[in-house]
């Protein structure tokens, strides 16, 4: 057991776990299915960013779901940074558009784009979000830099089917592991970094500002793996 937890750990090290924010603007899409805590995700990250000293902007692209665009303005105002949004039911690419020309105008350092949780089966939903792709690519060719998919520990083989749904849609860089703060240690994480050589880059342990964590290979597997033991016995 104790050389395989060393493989596992070895798998999780050779992965490059670090946000790229060294752009201006940097551009962060954050994509995942309902529920997974995407938004929540959002205003830790900026929360993060301004306690190191820059400058992010929040773009509320989820025109879909009841309350999106208050909830991110909620924790733009947590956070202390602007958020761009438009009418509920608006284009999303648009308010894409107009997000990262205004943190172009602005001089923000990182661009943080919230969108519609999405089920990997709403075929017109994930081609929505290619469109958003393409959108950003117009503003800034080499954008998004990050592009991460929240994934709530807690689930099981769908958290796979769903990572290699929208890697199909959109080009990911990595993966926001979430609700660690439960009894599930997160072995989805494994499955997902292994068959699609994805990083997992943070973790979220709970519902505070400062309870998102950069993925740590050594103490992450020690859990893992003591969550499988106490299982068996």
């Amino acid at each position: 057991m104790a050389r395989l937890r060393d493989i596992t750990a070895a798998h999780f090290s050779q992965a490059d776990t670090r946000i790229d924010v060294a752009h201006t603007p940097a551009v962060i899409l954050m994509v995942g299915v309902n529920g997974t805590g995407k938004t929540t995700t959002i205003g830790k990250i900026a929360w993060h960013l301004k306690e190191l000293g820059k400058e992010p902007l929040l773009v509320a692209g989820d025109t879909f779901r009841a309350a999106a665009v208050e909830q991110l303005v909620e924790w733009g105002n947590r956070v202390g940074c602007e958020v761009i949004r438009h009418e509920r039911g608006g284009d999303p690419g648009a308010v894409v558009f107009d997000g990262i020309a205004a943190a172009q105008a602005r001089g923000a350092d990182v661009v943080i784009i919230d969108t519609a949780g999405r089920l990997h089966t709403q075929v017109n939903l994930m081609n929505e979000l290619e469109k958003i792709g393409r959108v950003i690519k117009k503003r800034i060719p080499d954008a998004p830099h990050e592009c991460l998919l929240t994934i709530d520990a807690t689930t099981g083989q769908n958290g796979l089917i769903q990572a290699r749904m929208f890697k199909q849609a959109v080009d990911l860089t990595g993966v926001v592991l979430t609700k660690m703060d439960g009894t599930a240690k997160g072995g989805i994480a494994l499955a997902v970094s292994h068959e699609l050589d994805l990083p997992i880059k943070l973790i979220g342990t709970g519902e505070k500002l400062d309870s998102l964590q950069p993925f740590d290979a050594a103490g992450f597997t020690s859990l893992l793996f003591e969550e499988t033991m106490a299982n068996r016995s």
